[in-house]
C-alpha cells in the first residue's frame, strides 16, 4: 500500500499563521475563496447561487442535480423566498440528499422536525415551506437507503453525474458523513475512498464530541453511534462543489487545510480539489481569522514546548 499522505506540523503552522488578508486570490490556494463579512451573508450568497443555477438552467431546458446536506440551513430560507417570490420551477431538480443518523440498533430515528431526523427536517424546513405548484416532485427527492444502498450511487451514474454539490465542511474535513479512515487493521488508500458508495459507517469519537458539544450542550448519549451517508464515488462526479464553513472557531483550521493541503484521508475535503473541476468556498471573517495568524512571533517546531 502507498504511504497515505500526512499533513507535516510544519506546513499546518505555515497555513494557519497566514494574515487573513491574504487568504483572498493567494497564489497557493486550490479553492475560489469568498469572504463576507457575516454568517448570514455567507449563507445568503449560498441562497443565491443555489437559486441562480435553477433558473440558469430552466431556462436552457436542463435538468438540474444537486446533492444537499440537511445542515447547515441558514441558506434555505432565503433561497425559498426566492423561489416562491421569483416563481422559480423545482420540478426539473433532482435533489439527492447527503446522510442521516442511525440509532444504536442501526435503525432510522422515528421522522420529526429534530436534529436526528434529517428526513423530518427537511420536511418540515424545506420541503414544506416551497409553494407546492414549484416544488420538488416526490420521486426526485432522493434519500440513501438502507434497503437499497445502491440506488443513489446508480441513479447519479444514470443521470451523468452531478451538476452541483452543497457542503458543509467539518472540523475534520468530513463531507457528507465521510470521515477520516481511524481503524488501524482497515488498509484504506485514496484510490479505494474516491471510489466509496453510500455506505453505513460508525461516527468517529471526535464527530460525536464536536457534535455533542454544539448541538447538545456536551451530552453525548444524543449523538448517533452510525450513519448513513452517500460516498465520494458519487459527489466526485460534481461538475462544482460550493463548500459553506462560517462556523466560527471550529472551522478556522480546516478552512486553511482545504485551501492549500494537497488531497489526504487525513482531512477528506481536500479531495475536493483534486477531483471536482471547481471548488468554491464561502465563508465569513470570523472563520478566516485564525488565531495564529495574530500572533506577533508565530509558533513553530521548536517553541512549541
Amino acid at each position: 500500500m502507498a504511504e497515505v499522505y500526512k499533513i507535516s506540523h510544519e506546513e499546518m503552522l505555515k497555513w494557519c499563521s497566514i494574515p487573513r488578508e491574504e487568504l483572498l486570490h493567494h497564489p497557493e490556494s486550490k479553492v475560489d475563496l469568498h469572504i463576507f463579512d457575516t454568517r448570514k451573508q455567507t449563507m445568503e450568497m449560498a441562497a443565491n447561487m443555489m437559486a441562480d443555477e435553477l433558473i440558469q438552467n430552466n431556462a436552457e431546458g436542463k435538468i438540474t442535480k444537486w446533492i444537499l446536506g440537511s445542515g447547515p440551513e441558514d441558506q434555505f430560507k432565503p433561497f425559498i423566498d426566492r423561489v416562491n417570490k421569483e416563481r422559480i420551477s423545482l420540478k426539473n431538480l433532482y435533489l439527492f440528499h447527503m446522510d442521516y443518523g442511525l440509532d444504536w440498533n442501526s435503525r432510522m430515528y422515528p421522522e420529526g422536525n429534530n436534529w436526528h431526523s434529517a428526513q423530518g427536517r427537511m420536511k418540515v424546513r424545506f420541503y414544506g415551506k416551497i409553494d407546492p405548484e414549484l416544488n420538488v416532485p416526490e420521486e426526485q427527492r432522493i434519500w440513501p437507503m438502507l434497503q437499497n444502498l445502491d440506488y443513489v450511487d446508480d441513479k447519479i451514474e444514470e443521470l451523468g453525474g452531478i451538476d452541483t454539490l452543497w457542503a458543509g465542511i467539518g472540523y475534520k474535513g468530513l463531507v457528507a458523513w465521510c470521515e477520516a479512515p481511524t481503524n488501524p487493521y482497515q488498509r484504506v488508500t485514496e484510490e479505494m475512498y474516491i471510489n466509496m458508495k453510500t455506505k453505513v459507517v460508525n461516527v468517529s469519537y471526535e464527530k460525536v464530541v464536536e457534535a455533542s458539544q454544539r448541538v447538545y450542550g456536551g451530552c453525548y448519549d444524543m449523538i448517533p453511534h452510525q450513519a448513513v451517508t452517500i460516498g465520494m464515488k458519487s459527489m466526485l462526479t460534481s461538475k462544482r462543489a460550493v463548500c459553506m464553513i462560517p462556523t466560527g472557531e471550529w472551522k478556522q483550521t480546516v478552512l486553511r487545510v482545504l485551501m492549500f493541503s494537497d488531497a489526504t484521508l487525513e482531512y477528506p475535503c481536500t479531495l475536493l480539489p483534486k477531483y471536482i473541476p471547481e471548488v468554491v468556498v464561502l465563508t465569513d471573517k470570523k472563520t478566516a481569522t485564525h488565531p495564529l495568524s495574530l500572533d506577533e512571533v508565530p509558533l513553530s517546531v521548536e517553541n512549541q514546548t
